[in-house]
């Protein structure tokens, strides 16, 4: 007999005898003892022969004189009727010469098992066979979107540098350190971004910054500060942006590049917080010759006659030339001590003449100056004020914002007042408006200065 192709129940019984028995025998006497029990539409022979039933499975065992074992049938009945005949196993009481004693242990519902065998296969098939998830619509839009600036990418110069398509035609670059970076901004939609390809800057950076407004935006670690470093002594760099510490340019997403390009600096302000001397040298050494869109901001260039006030060269060229001989040095302020007891000859040898005194006027230097009260009020806040010719304040914004408040200023703007170093830069950017005076805590880099605009520092005035 063969097991039914639709078993939808198992009848689990355990078979125990006080003799020893062989399958057969159960078998025989679960046919023959059931046989007409039921009636006509639950005889199992009837039932075999139209595939309700299966095969009929005995398992024995012989121990000590006595047998017993397991006996399974499959059922495609319904639950009642599979019941009815698990309940008549029961009723069977001898097993060829033997006493039998049938107990039904379980009825196992195979469509269950199949339930169990189909969950547990379908978390198998789930996790290996579809690890890899289906994109939603946006995912598969911005993938698009991906490939697509990924080709939009190009080689500028002989050193085949990455570089957005808008390197050209933009008036504004930024510059970064490799290629990853400038996949990263073209992700973002910023396409005039080029890579310098490591520490080595090749010299096709140089050549590209000369025209344009150039930002060098790089890593948050030592790398990004040594780029800069070489960057500054072979190309010319206007401003400089940093990624946020230890992270990486090609890291950020898009609102982080984005507050980071906001947050640029001037580049002599980077100098001044580095530490770094700017210069035309390249690695070995050796000068190397640059045409500059702006004067070459070189800090060892500034000679200390170069820093001396405008209004004592204008006294030192309109007091004429005297032969007479040196006078000792005095504070104009200090009351000179004098013995009126004794004075020696040679002192008096030949008189003193009063316009040698006339060299600095005492009310100059005894009123302090109107724009002093203004640079003290800055000190320690990195600020810098528009001042009108009547002392009164305008505008107070950073220092890193002073070129973009000098393009929305107006006519009333005179003087200038910052808590940092006055650069050329900043005099180039000034010389372009109406401004009488630009005061500062100190200079640095001043090459050219316009004869209309006063420069003073925070010694001039004290």
């Amino acid at each position: 007999m063969e097991n039914c192709d639709t078993t939808k129940y198992v009848i689990h019984a355990k078979i125990n005898t006080n003799g020893v028995i062989e399958r057969p025998d159960v078998v025989g006497a679960i046919f023959g003892q059931t046989e007409g029990l039921l009636g006509n539409d639950l005889d199992l022979r009837e039932l075999q022969k139209t595939g309700r039933i299966g095969r009929i499975d005995v398992n024995i065992t012989v121990k000590a004189g006595k047998a017993s074992g397991m006996i399974n049938i499959p059922s495609s009945l319904d639950r009642v009727d599979t019941a009815i005949l698990a309940a008549s196993l029961e009723t069977i009481d001898r097993v060829g010469p033997c006493v039998a004693y049938i107990e039904v242990v379980q009825m196992e519902d195979v469509r269950m098992v199949k339930r169990n065998h189909i969950i547990t296969r379908a978390k198998t098939i789930l996790i290996e066979m579809f690890n890899e998830t289906v994109p939603e619509s946006q995912e598969i839009a911005a993938e698009v979107r991906k490939s697509l600036r990924v080709e939009e990418m190009i080689h500028y110069g002989k050193d085949k540098l990455p570089a957005g398509p808008h390197i050209h035609e933009s008036d504004a670059i930024i510059v970064v350190e490799g290629r990853a970076d400038v996949l990263n901004l073209l992700r973002c939609g910023i396409k005039n971004a080029i890579a310098v390809g490591g520490t080595n800057v090749p010299a096709s950076i140089a050549d590209i910054c000369e025209n344009k407004i150039v930002t060098a935006f790089t890593d948050g670690d030592r790398g990004g500060e040594l780029i800069i470093k070489e960057l500054l002594q072979i190309a010319d760099i206007d401003f400089i942006a940093r990624a946020p510490d230890g992270k990486g340019v090609e890291e950020l997403v898009q609102k982080e590049i984005v507050t980071a390009l906001r947050q640029k600096l001037p580049v002599d302000q980077v100098i001044e917080q580095y530490r770094i001397k700017s210069g035309n040298k390249v690695a070995d050494g050796k000068p190397k010759k640059i045409t500059r869109k702006k004067v070459t901001r070189t800090v060892e260039s500034i000679t200390k006659q170069e820093r001396v006030l405008p209004l004592k060269r204008e006294i030192r060229q309109s007091t004429p030339e005297r032969d007479v001989p040196d006078a000792p040095k005095r504070d104009v302020l200090e009351t000179p001590k004098r013995k009126t007891s004794y004075i020696p000859e040679r002192e008096i040898s030949k008189p003193i003449l009063e316009d040698e005194f006339e060299v600095v006027e005492p009310e100059v230097i005894a009123e302090p100056h109107p724009l002093k009260s203004h640079l003290d009020e800055l000190k320690g806040t990195l600020n810098a004020r528009f001042v009108d010719g009547n002392g009164d304040v305008i505008n107070e914004f950073a220092i890193r914002n002073l070129e973009v408040e000098l393009g929305n200023s107006n006519d009333n703007v005179k003087n200038i007042v910052f808590d940092g170093a006055i650069t050329q830069r900043m005099v180039d950017m000034t010389s372009e408006k109406d401004i009488d005076c630009i005061l500062g805590l100190r200079t640095e880099s001043i090459v050219k200065c316009p004869a209309n605009i006063q420069i003073l520092t925070e010694r001039d005035i004290r």
